[in-house]
């Protein structure tokens, strides 16, 4: 059992709440049970899994104590797993693209919201958060092994193109229906949105109404309701 907070799988666990250190090691780490399970489901296999002494659980007990310290949770945790950054399969384009998101709570959760909705994975452009620190891990409830995001430039994702912005867009089911076929969804920052340049390239863009006094929803709300139309409209055949 370990019982020293000096112990090397410990402060390696320390050491990837970094990102340089993530970069560095091809590494990240996953806090708690459920996380562990979300990635063993999607076939990943964890380099190293610590667990809480006596919890039942299959890894490297460890204090309990020194668990806690080493999770990144406020209320600890049970387990605590180590995996290889996953590569984004070369053949299977993005259907999501973010720009200049750099929250990683939003960036987890259109990760999650885009596989639950579409099967569809996110490719990040420039700004984005990084998708395998603790905060974006968790947000994506094991997403980001399931259907790993790609780093990717705006050119390189697939045609045709659906921007959201925050005015002026046409109506969503409408710029879908025209499309014909299912669009790349492109978002950006909810303060800044799009880049004009973005805007520019795509192929139609929407506005999602708001009858209240906000100027605008959050990205990964917008990214939810968009994913919701485009999944419900492609099943109806609509622009077929």
């Amino acid at each position: 059992m370990i019982t020293s907070r000096d112990n090397e799988k410990l402060k390696l666990v320390r050491k990837l709440r970094n990102r340089r250190w993530r970069e560095r090691e091809g590494l990240f780490v996953s806090d708690g049970e459920d996380l562990l399970a979300a990635g063993l489901e999607a076939g990943r296999s964890p380099v190293d899994v610590l667990v809480a002494a006596g919890s039942g659980i299959a890894g490297a007990e460890v204090e309990p104590r020194l668990l806690d310290a080493a999770s990144a949770l406020g209320s600890g945790s049970r387990a605590i797993a180590i995996w290889e950054i996953p590569t984004a399969p070369a053949g299977e384009p993005p259907r999501v693209y973010l720009d200049g998101v750099s929250d990683p709570g939003n960036v987890g959760t259109v990760i999650r919201t885009a596989a639950a909705l579409t099967g569809a994975r996110v490719a990040l452009g420039p700004g984005c958060a990084d998708p395998y620190s603790p905060k974006a891990v968790r947000s994506s409830m094991g997403a980001v092994l399931a259907r790993p995001p790609a780093r990717a430039a705006f050119a390189a994702t697939p045609a045709p193109r659906l921007g959201l912005v925050a005015h002026g867009g046409a109506d969503l089911d409408a710029a879908i229906a025209e499309l014909a076929v299912e669009p790349t969804l492109c978002l950006g920052a909810e303060r800044s949105g799009l880049p004009g340049e973005v805007v520019h390239g795509c192929d139609a863009t929407a506005t999602i109404p708001l009858r209240g006094p906000a100027e605008s929803l959050n990205v990964a709300a917008a990214a939810a309701i968009a994913l919701q139309r485009i999944s419900s409209l492609a099943v109806a055949g609509v622009g077929d």
